[in-house]
């Protein structure tokens, strides 16, 4: 029972770490095209292989 002790507030405190570090990807803009990535997929203009 005296181990509930240390792992409460040391539960806390990393979930209020992952809380801050999830707010400043938010605030630095790091979600900002969600979909480019899946359609630059599908496009032939980003092709891997120059034309020769």
């Amino acid at each position: 029972m005296n181990v509930l002790s240390y792992l409460i507030p040391i539960s806390l405190v990393l979930g209020a770490l992952g809380l801050l570090a999830f707010l400043y990807t938010v605030r630095s803009n790091q979600y900002d095209d969600p979909e480019g990535d899946s359609r630059r997929i599908l496009s032939d203009d980003w092709d891997d292989h120059p034309k020769p």
